[in-house]
């Protein structure tokens, strides 16, 4: 990403090759269909979705796209979140592997259920 923070997801995603976008465009609509009450912002100069506060940011680096926060340590998703890298409460996927969607969907469902028991 360069050196400006962008205004919105769109110009985000655009600062990327075609294939990151690709793998972000995806990511991003999977969000949105497991938590379709959220709402876009870019915070940390990432794409983010609040929902009664930060429900989940995504971005992507070199060599993978990162998404935060991850439930590492709820048994529930330790199987899945073990095949990959990350530490307490981020799911590093590598560039070169398909993006797990179904996994996203389990862990941007379960910070929604996190975010409406806040309230």
């Amino acid at each position: 990403m360069k050196d400006t923070v962008a205004e919105n997801i769109d110009q985000y995603i655009s600062t990327f090759p075609k294939d990151v976008q690709n793998k972000l465009k995806e990511i991003r609509a999977t969000i949105k269909k497991a938590a379709p009450k959220a709402e876009e912002t870019i915070k940390y100069a990432m794409p983010t979705f609040t929902l009664n506060g930060n429900l989940i940011h995504f971005a992507a680096y070199k060599n993978h796209i990162g998404i935060y926060p991850v439930p590492r340590g709820d048994e529930r998703f330790k199987k899945e979140l073990s095949a990959y890298d990350g530490n307490k409460s981020t799911l590093k996927i590598p560039l070169d592997q398909p993006i797990p969607l179904t996994l996203i969907t389990k862990v941007v469902k379960y910070q929604v259920k996190k975010q409406l028991e806040k309230k």
